[in-house]
């Protein structure tokens, strides 16, 4: 909210507001730094689920017999977005997508995961074996093979895609509506770690929509203009877009590439409406 005075308001008259706004103020609880602050505590835990993870669950539900070990390589950020400002010097695209393909296999039951991202302290741990700094029994190390690989890379994060909105005021009420989307696009190739051949590439990219709504009244009263604003603003969040195409990437490799059988959800196919089943998809991560 925010209210404006003319400068021909009297003294007097400001050093009333003033002495509204102190005891507005005196209202407000004080802090005492020698006691505990209770935090706020915001809405509970969640699973981290996109609407393409009932695709992946679904798929767990006949685990894999037989099934084949996957190794994760480290998909980057290709992007070369930064943000920058006062505060804050960072990438704008997740820098966790590695981990959010792990996570999408491992809800599908059907492969096996090879740790190849960050094997460093498995390697320290036998060579305290092997230097005899740790002394109780072990065994002889048997690492699985990984029957294929996953690469690849966030290569695209457009920004302006569409833009506009809608604004209109009379007599000094009105409101204003602006929308904005970006995309963010996800190339992942599968390969044989036999053969060292790509059997199988996706690439995909999701839309992002932001919208901000603002409403507006402004009225002069005798020589004072009171201006009260009122608006919000829902951003799809980035980094679930990110997460997003990554799990029908997913998907996609294990049907289209492996042969699985497929889900017959529209949704579980590029350009198909939300498969709209997110409460099933989060039970069934309780479930499983």
């Amino acid at each position: 909210m925010f209210i404006h005075y003319s400068n021909r308001i009297p003294i007097r008259k400001l050093a009333g507001t003033a002495l509204v706004a102190l005891s507005f103020g005196a209202c407000s609880p004080s802090i005492d730094a020698g006691s505990q602050t209770n935090p706020i505590v915001g809405p509970p835990v969640t699973n981290n689920s996109t609407p393409y993870t009932i695709c992946l669950t679904e798929l767990a539900k006949n685990p894999g017999l037989n099934r084949p070990t996957f190794a994760v390589g480290n998909i980057t950020d290709k992007t070369g977005k930064r943000a920058y400002d006062a505060a804050n010097d960072s990438t704008e695209v997740t820098q966790g997508t590695s981990e959010m393909v792990i996570s999408a296999f491992y809800k599908t039951r059907q492969v096996n995961l090879a740790e190849r991202l960050d094997p460093r302290i498995a390697l320290s741990e036998q060579q305290l074996v092997q230097t005899n700094m740790i002394k109780r029994p072990i065994g002889e190390p048997d690492v699985a093979p990984a029957h294929f690989l996953v690469l690849g890379a966030v290569t695209e994060l457009n920004y302006n895609i569409h833009s506009g909105g809608e604004r209109l005021f009379v007599a000094g009420v009105g409101a204003s509506r602006r929308a904005a989307v970006i995309n963010v696009g996800l190339d992942l190739r599968l390969i044989d770690m036999k053969s060292l051949g790509t059997v199988y590439v996706t690439s995909l990219q999701k839309q992002i929509v932001g919208v901000e709504y603002e409403t507006g009244i402004f009225r002069f009263f005798g020589d004072q203009f009171v201006e009260f604003d009122s608006g919000k603003v829902r951003n799809e969040p980035l980094q679930l877009g990110v997460r997003s195409v990554v799990e029908l990437a997913v998907y996609q490799i294990l049907t289209e590439g492996l042969g699985l059988p497929a889900i017959p959800y529209e949704g579980c196919q590029p350009g198909g409406e939300y498969p709209d089943k997110l409460d099933e998809a989060n039970s069934n991560e309780e479930e499983t």
